[in-house]
């Protein structure tokens, strides 16, 4: 079991990263803030270490999403005993969206007190942080072993280090002015830089073994491109900060992306998911034929959603597609198009809804 350094040290990304990589893990991480990129990291790293063996994950391996989260049963699920293995792992996954997320988890204080030693639960809350006062937080500081990270956003001149470490790790050198040249074009999201720097490997990179300034702007308009496929692909796996990433995007570039044309192609790709869900059937195969889908890759999205909407999900997503349609042909709203296409992917993750207001 990872152990807090004293009661006064706060435990570092770098600090609980080692631990979780060296097999001691607290009974409960609270991992919160606006840099997701380290909330991300150690949420991985804890589903691939916690319980190693994937044959184990079946039994011993559950995942909450905030939106639709029952927190009792997210409870229930932490008080089991691993099944034929050493522990099992509970996560409530983007907590933040759950209505009213700050009160409602409060209830889970009592358990964060006394947890299961045979449990490991991560719950992440992104882009913003639990009060100090909050009874979770107090539990959690009582309980003495549990992990409490706040990823606070890096300011421009705090990106240097991780950026050469992670062209480092890649093996890949990268100047100063290349850092400075890639955060003028993507900002300080570490998310969207590392996504970048990938992708200038497939640019070129990974054959020079260097990121230059000239790289950079040759090709980060064809890096930050997002097509509409990539806004159904973030979608269906429940990527708020990607969605709204690539919403931006096509902000950016109203003219390539009109909002007529994302609403058509998500509109059929939640009325698919819709039959799917309908047709009652379990298997890819007799899913795939509900909608004549014969590819295998092109299904990959519906099976990424099926798992994360339910029914009721997906016709409220439906919903507020035909409530963008109209609001964004100027009936009913004098707002900019592209701005009701960013609240609509917020009422999406919301909960917000005709469903949901009634």
């Amino acid at each position: 079991m990872a152990k807090k350094e004293s009661t006064s040290a706060k435990p570092t990304f770098r600090s609980i990263l080692s631990d979780i990589r060296k097999g001691l893990f607290a009974p409960v991480y609270i991992l919160m803030g606006e840099e997701t990129y380290y909330i991300d990291k150690l949420v991985e790293t804890l589903e691939d270490r916690v319980v190693p063996a994937k044959d184990d994950r079946e039994f011993n391996s559950e995942t909450f999403y905030g939106q639709d989260a029952d927190l009792g049963k997210v409870i229930a699920s932490c008080q089991a005993y691993p099944f034929m293995a050493d522990r099992r792992i509970v996560l409530l996954k983007e907590a933040q969206s759950m209505q009213r997320a700050k009160q409602q988890l409060e209830v889970l204080a009592s358990y964060v007190e006394r947890p299961n030693p045979g449990c490991v639960f991560v719950m992440s809350f992104k882009g913003d942080t639990l009060n100090a006062t909050s009874n979770l937080l107090k539990a959690a500081n009582k309980s003495g072993d549990s992990i409490v990270f706040t990823s606070n956003k890096l300011r421009d001149y705090e990106l240097l280090a991780p950026i050469s470490e992670y062209c480092r790790n890649l093996k890949v050198g990268i100047s100063g002015d290349a850092i400075q040249t890639l955060i003028d074009y993507i900002g300080a999201d570490l998310t969207s830089l590392f996504g970048t720097i990938d992708r200038l490997m497939l640019f070129g990179a990974e054959q020079t073994g260097r990121i230059t300034p000239e790289m950079i702007v040759e090709n980060v308009r064809q890096v930050k491109e997002y097509s509409g496929f990539d806004l159904q692909a973030a979608l269906a796996r429940k990527d708020y900060t990607l969605c709204m990433r690539i919403a931006k995007s096509f902000k950016y570039n109203p003219a390539a992306n009109p909002v007529a044309m994302i609403v058509g192609f998500l509109f059929g790709f939640f009325s698919k998911l819709l039959m799917i869900q309908m047709s009652g059937q379990t298997t890819p195969q007799g899913q795939m034929e509900v909608i004549g889908s014969k590819s295998q890759y092109a299904f990959r999205d519906y099976s990424e959603a099926l798992r994360r909407f339910s029914p009721a999900q997906t016709v409220n997503a439906i919903h507020l597609l035909r409530e963008l349609d109209v609001k964004s042909k100027g009936v009913g709203s004098f707002q900019d198009q592209h701005d009701l296409l960013l609240e609509f992917i917020f009422n999406v993750f919301a909960g917000n809804g005709p469903r949901y207001n009634k």
